[in-house]
């Protein structure tokens, strides 16, 4: 049974789903990061808010740990490629509080809109000070998204909703989405010149750190009035601060900082900016939300190899799971066969699917393959840190898939790229779930991988093999399966046995002493 432990504070039905489904759960909450590492290794899963901290030292102590789920969006507390390498999941769920923080997008827009902060402060201070507190009407103003995704989207309806213009720059929005969602793509600079209020959903990346920067913040019509409820760096504080204080900026209203919790900020004080301390998602609906969301996920990849939300490996949904687990397994096997063939020679990989193989979703099937030919390089591999070794190494990853019909109802083909030229597997399912090898190099056989085997390649000639079954039994080795292929009467021809017993070194070196034999290596499959 597996075992997951919250780390943080969660919905208690969150651990009655785990314990629902099967999965065994702790929840142990407020340890420090040196008590977390001496109990760690226990887990298969760890479900977590923001509180804990998933370093690379955590990482190296969670022997057994196979998935992080995270109850919110944001994993800046998770090392992603730490655990990547160690072949660990790591989920979100990006979706149970994006209307929470759509909605507190839309309740700063109108705190700043009529100053409500500073207008309940100052009647609460006993003072009326009706002249004083000038608003502005949110009808037909300009909405500048920056980021249209999921939360954007809905910033974007409810805003439609007040009778505003939204105008939105992001660059993976297409034109048929925008036009889906009512809003105007436009360029950064467009936006900025154009909107009255301007509010972020984007992800804090490389690209979006500091996107409203003192040089963008400079562009803004005068007056502008700046949200952020999504990341903090987002918006370089000190131009915000210097652009409230000359009055070029209207208002200002951050949910997130660049440092948090955030006791302290140049911009406390500030006149015309609010602030509130994370409460994106801080409402009950979405706590429930997402604690739920991280137990189902967590209990579908435990259970049933179902991937949702994942950031660092394709997703994988339980109903797609089984209908992708047979055709995992021949690609793996066959990425195992190339690996212990060509080992270290691979420079580039292409996985080509037809068939039936090329009706699903191609993502997991390649990290398998990637999985298996990585095996030569690391003895930890699985699907999750198998593309990370992959690219670690420079390999080019190629997937290619055809609508054709070949020989085969379904076939997968793996294809590797060496200094002496291309080497091609090929394999297939026979029934609905055995997976076989029918092309190795060009040369048509038929093949389960599975065990110990040998591979020999040798001049086609007769006696070899009576010669080869006499070597094998005065070692005491049986042949357990025999499979021959050749390209032609006398030509090359490739052998694969699987054996029973032990290959010793000496006996491999007797094997390559017979006659016509050009290559030999000993295989081992799972």
């Amino acid at each position: 049974m597996p075992k997951v432990l919250i780390s943080d504070k969660m919905d208690p039905r969150a651990a009655a789903i785990f314990r629902d489904r099967g999965v065994e759960v702790d929840e142990i909450t407020g340890k420090t990061p040196e008590e977390l590492k001496a109990i760690i290794g226990q887990y298969d899963g760890l479900a977590i808010r923001s509180s804990t901290k998933v370093t690379k030292e955590i990482l190296d102590a969670a022997t057994n740990l196979k998935v992080i789920g995270r109850a919110g969006i944001g994993v800046d507390n998770v090392d992603i490629p730490a655990a990547s390498a160690k072949g660990v999941v790591v989920m979100n769920t990006p979706f149970g509080n994006s209307i929470t923080t759509a909605e507190h997008a839309i309740a700063l827009m109108f705190a700043l809109a009529r100053q409500l902060p500073e207008a309940d402060a100052s009647t609460q201070a006993g003072k009326w000070e009706k002249n004083r507190f000038m608003g502005v009407e949110v009808t037909g103003k300009v909405l500048g998204l920056i980021g249209a995704g999921n939360i954007g989207s809905i910033v974007a309806d409810r805003a439609l909703g007040l009778k505003m213009k939204v105008v939105a720059f992001d660059p993976f929005l297409t034109p048929e989405r925008a036009v889906d969602m009512g809003v105007e793509k436009v360029t950064l600079d467009d936006l900025l010149a154009r909107a009255d209020f301007i509010t972020l959903h984007t992800p804090l990346t490389d690209q979006t750190r500091n996107i409203l920067s003192a040089e963008n913040l400079a562009k803004t019509k005068k007056g502008v009035r700046i949200i952020n409820c999504a990341r903090g760096g987002l918006i370089d504080e000190a131009a915000l601060k210097a652009g409230l204080d000359s009055g070029h900026i209207g208002g200002a209203a951050l949910d997130v900082f660049v440092t948090e919790p955030a006791k302290e900020s140049p911009l406390f004080g500030t006149p015309n900016f609010i602030s509130t301390p994370h409460l994106g998602a801080s409402t009950d609906e979405a706590q429930v939300n997402v604690a739920l969301q991280v137990a189902d996920q967590l209990s579908d990849y435990l259970l049933d190899g179902g991937v949702t939300n994942a950031l660092n490996m394709p997703s994988l949904s339980a109903e797609e799971a089984p209908k992708l687990k047979p055709y995992m397994a021949i690609a793996e096997k066959l990425g195992s066969l190339l690996g212990q063939l060509e080992g270290d020679q691979v420079k580039g990989v292409s996985v080509e699917v037809e068939g039936h193989a090329a009706e699903l979703n191609p993502k997991p099937i390649t990290a398998a393959v990637l999985a298996g030919l990585m095996r030569a390089y690391s003895d930890t591999v699985n699907m999750v840190n198998a593309p990370y070794l992959a690219k670690e190494r420079g390999l080019d990853v190629r997937e290619v898939r055809h609508d054709r019909e070949g020989a085969y109802q379904t076939l997968v083909r793996v294809t590797v790229q060496t200094p002496t030229g291309e080497r091609s597997v090929a394999g297939t399912l026979f029934g609905p779930t055995q997976p076989r090898l029918v092309e190795l190099f060009g040369i048509k056989v038929e093949a389960d991988l599975a065990g110990t085997m040998l591979y020999i390649v040798n001049q086609d000639a007769p006696g070899f093999i009576g010669r080869l079954g006499s070597t094998l039994g005065q070692a005491d080795v049986n042949i357990g399966t025999f499979n021959l292929g050749r390209r032609n009467q006398g030509g090359e021809a490739v052998l694969l046995l699987s054996v029973d017993g032990t290959v010793t070194e000496p006996l491999l070196w007797d094997i390559c002493k017979l006659a016509g034999v050009k290559t030999v290596k000993l295989l081992r499959f799972a």
